[in-house]
């Protein structure tokens, strides 16, 4: 088997909100097998760089036999001259080329991807709902609305409890209580009363409101720093936080632990660390108790499994971060299907709407805040006929 040709998409979703424009590689083989992969870039800003840095990558594995993954993996990351301390752009694409491989020999196999991996530890994962400050819409939602009072924050929480969901995450200070966003500057250092009465106000409505058997995960966003970190995460200790989610910048483990030490909170991060190696001093210095590894930016399901390997070794569980298409959710599904140290999925808000479940040709949704491990060959997972007809793609063969 020999790859032809690489198809790169960026999708188009029915309803975009803010910049959300998901990138995906197919990767096609001389036979009838072809592989997808997702490289997380789709929001904020980079989409389109990924978009070419997969087509800069595309000649190190053409012609070549794509169930050589690991070697394919060593390639890109050496023969690139960039791949070795990398950054973002390049580990997204990277990572897509990986899924798409991993996908093409589950297929040639007839297996799971999850099988390829060491074979599954469990049928289902428990998942939870994550970013309600943009709302808990139905499936049909076509967009998100700014919650801004306690009562707003309660409300979308019990939306998702209502669905099934035992556990909910939410950034409780990314919105002022004036109902704007809140600048990055005011989160820094030391901050106000207000900004931390604010927070403590929602989370308490919150945790009122869902009782005491709901976990709730507090998201940051790495808008607070070491020093308002840890301001804001010893006041919200009383509410039994499940655990601390990107409560300092995701560069110098050092400052992370200033934070874990300070505060009586699980601390969590991950979807902005990229590689093995990147995750090993955060490890070492003990910051990290749950690794949030983005499998669609963090080397792939070849790297995101040795990554949940090398958190096993400190005792770390593991959340794969998922805010993409349906693509990279399969994919970590699979990951997290087969590892020891799984923690918990998170199903972020826009997987969960109407216009990003159908760029997908199957419909991979929670049920009572479960998923069910997708046991197709592959990730178990390609593009609609719906998103390969509306998407902008290029090819290099």
């Amino acid at each position: 088997m020999k790859i032809t040709s690489i198809d790169v998409f960026q999708l188009k979703p029915r309803c975009v909100p803010h910049t959300m424009r998901g990138v995906v590689c197919r990767i096609n083989t001389d036979t009838e097998i072809y592989g997808y992969g997702e490289a997380a870039v789709s929001y904020g800003k980079g989409s389109m760089a990924g978009f070419h840095m997969i087509k800069e990558l595309a000649p190190i594995i053409l012609g070549k036999d794509p169930l050589r993954v690991e070697y394919l993996w060593e390639r890109m990351f050496k023969d690139s001259f960039w791949g070795q301390s990398g950054g973002p752009i390049f580990y997204s694409a990277m990572s897509a080329i990986d899924i798409a491989l991993m996908d093409i020999k589950g297929k040639a196999f007839g297996v799971p991807c999850y099988e390829l991996i060491g074979g599954k530890h469990r049928d289902k994962v428990r998942a939870y709902a994550s970013q309600l400050q943009l709302s808990w819409p139905g499936d049909d939602a076509e967009g998100f609305k700014i919650q801004v009072t306690p009562e707003q924050y309660a409300q979308q929480a019990l939306n998702a409890v209502n669905e099934g969901y035992t556990a909910i995450k939410t950034d409780f200070t990314c919105v002022g209580a004036d109902g704007k966003m809140r600048p990055t500057d005011s989160t820094c250092g030391i901050v106000s009363r207000e900004m931390i009465d604010t927070a403590c106000a929602r989370i308490e409505a919150t945790r009122n409101a869902v009782g005491p058997d709901v976990d709730i995960i507090v998201e940051c966003h790495s808008h607070t720093d070491a020093l308002s970190a840890v301001q804001y995460g010893q006041a919200i200790e009383k509410y039994g936080i499940y655990y601390f989610e990107e409560g300092t910048y995701p560069m110098v483990s050092q400052t992370a632990k200033n934070c874990a030490r300070k505060v009586n909170i699980p601390m969590a991060n991950g979807e902005r660390i990229y590689t093995r190696w990147r995750y090993l001093p955060f490890l070492l210095d003990d910051s990290i108790q749950v690794v949030q590894p983005e499998i669609a930016n963090c080397g792939g399901i070849t790297e995101c499994k040795k990554i949940c390997d090398l958190a096993h070794i400190f005792d770390a569980s593991v959340q794969i971060h998922v805010c993409g298409s349906p693509i990279s959710l399969a994919a970590a599904l699979q990951v997290e299907a087969a590892i020891p140290n799984f923690q918990i999925h998170e199903n972020h808000v826009i997987n969960k709407v109407s216009f990003i479940r159908e760029l997908g040709k199957y419909d991979i949704a929670a049920e009572k805040g479960d998923f069910v491990i997708p046991d197709r060959p592959g990730i178990g997972q390609e593009l609609s006929e719906y998103a390969l007809q509306t998407a902008y793609r290029e090819t290099v063969q």
